[in-house]
């Protein structure tokens, strides 16, 4: 089973950058899909991205695409959310997870708090 930290999050004005890591524990953590989800305030969860277990293959909420890339580095464990021109409507709590669907996710760790100032 993955374990896995969100990190990276922070405040930043509109237009600006941030990039999150999902840090992972478990020796099957090339095996998952990745996904990032976020949560904005009085809003329910829903999918940012996905990634395949071998990069090879990645999907975007029509939201992000365009300012968003998902990567990851099996080898480190690691999937990253490189967010560009940041919008306050970014704003939310990120979360990672071995998942491509919201529906898919089993447990959810503590996230990642992204605040976009306009």
């Amino acid at each position: 089973q993955v374990q896995l930290i969100e990190s990276g999050g922070g405040l930043v004005q509109a237009g600006g950058s941030l990039r999150l890591s999902c840090a992972a524990s478990g020796r099957s953590f090339s095996r998952y899909v990745m996904g990032w989800f976020r949560q904005a305030p009085g809003k329910e969860r829903e999918f940012v991205a996905a990634i395949s277990w071998s990069a090879g293959r990645t999907y975007y909420a029509d939201s992000v695409k365009g300012r968003f890339t998902i990567s990851r580095d099996n080898a480190k464990n690691e999937a990253y959310l490189q967010m560009n021109s940041l919008k306050p409507e970014d704003t939310a709590v990120y979360y990672c997870a071995p998942a491509c669907t919201v529906r898919g996710v089993r447990t959810w760790g503590q996230g990642t708090q992204v605040t976009v100032s306009s």
